[in-house]
C-alpha cells in the first residue's frame, strides 16, 4: 500500500475552508480581548449556573433569584450565561441588587435568548472563551441544578483547581438531594477508583439556604480580601 504524500497540494475547496479556519482565529481573538477588557471592572464576582429550563415559577428559580440578590447586596457582580431559566434568576436577582448584574450570552441554534436583566451583556460563539470568563473573574462558583451545560461548566472548575491551573475558589453546590448521588458516586466509584484523590471531594460543599451560601464565600476568604494573589494573578494569567 502506497503512502500518501504530504505535499499533495490542497484543492481549492480544501484551501477556502483553510483560510476561513484562519481567519476564525481573530474573532476567537476578539472574543477574549473583549471579555478581559469588560470583565476585570466588575470584581468581585460570583458565577452562577444552573438549568436553561428551569421555569420561572420553580422553587430552584426563586432560590437562584434570591443568592444573586443577597451575593449582589454584599457586593458581588452576579455572572451567568445570559440565557432563560436560572441565568435568567440569577440576572435579575443581582439586576435587583446594588451590584453589576453580567451576563456571558452564547450564539445556540435553539434554547438561548438574552434574558432582560443584564447591566453588561457580552456575546461569545465559541464556549471555551466564554468558560475562561466564567472562572477567571470568579471569586466563587455556585451550582444549581442544571443539565449537560452546567456539568460541563462544573467538571471545568474543578478540573482547573484540581490541577493547580485555576487558582482554589469555593465551588458551592445548591439542592443537597440534587446534587447528592453525583457526591456519593465521585466518592464510592472515582475516588475507589484511584481516578481522582478523595481530597479532591473537599473542592465542592453543598449548601441549602441562601444566606448559608454567602456566608460560606466569606468564610473562604476570611480577612485577606477576594481579590486575587500576586501567586493567583499568575495562574490566573496561564488560564
Amino acid at each position: 500500500m502506497s503512502e500518501i504524500s504530504s505535499s499533495r497540494p490542497a484543492t481549492p475547496s480544501a484551501e477556502a475552508e483553510l483560510n476561513r479556519e484562519s481567519w476564525r482565529v481573530f474573532q476567537i481573538m476578539s472574543e477574549f480581548v473583549e471579555g478581559f477588557e469588560k470583565l476585570s471592572r466588575i470584581r468581585p464576582a460570583v458565577s452562577i449556573f444552573g438549568s436553561a429550563r428551569t421555569p420561572v415559577d420553580h422553587p430552584w428559580y426563586a432560590k437562584a433569584e434570591e443568592v444573586a440578590r443577597l451575593l449582589s447586596e454584599a457586593g458581588f457582580s452576579v455572572i451567568s450565561g445570559g440565557g432563560p431559566g436560572i441565568m435568567e434568576a440569577a440576572n435579575k436577582g443581582a439586576f435587583e441588587g446594588p451590584s453589576p448584574s453580567v451576563g456571558l450570552n452564547i450564539v445556540l441554534p435553539h434554547e438561548q435568548a438574552a434574558n432582560p436583566y443584564q447591566d453588561l451583556a457580552i456575546t461569545y460563539r465559541h464556549f471555551f472563551a466564554r468558560k475562561v470568563m466564567f472562572i477567571k473573574y470568579a471569586a466563587a462558583y455556585v451550582v444549581l441544578p442544571g443539565g449537560f451545560g452546567t456539568l460541563d461548566e462544573l467538571a471545568e472548575c474543578l478540573t482547573l483547581v484540581q490541577t493547580g491551573k485555576g487558582r482554589r475558589i469555593p465551588i458551592i453546590l445548591v439542592e443537597r438531594d440534587f446534587w447528592q448521588g453525583m457526591l456519593e458516586w465521585f466518592r464510592d466509584t472515582l475516588a475507589k477508583a484511584g481516578t481522582i484523590d478523595e481530597a479532591d471531594l473537599e473542592l465542592m460543599q453543598l449548601c441549602d439556604e441562601p444566606e448559608e451560601i454567602v456566608q460560606a464565600i466569606f468564610r473562604h476568604y476570611g480577612g485577606r480580601g477576594f481579590e486575587p494573589s500576586p501567586e493567583e494573578q499568575e495562574i490566573l494569567l496561564e488560564l
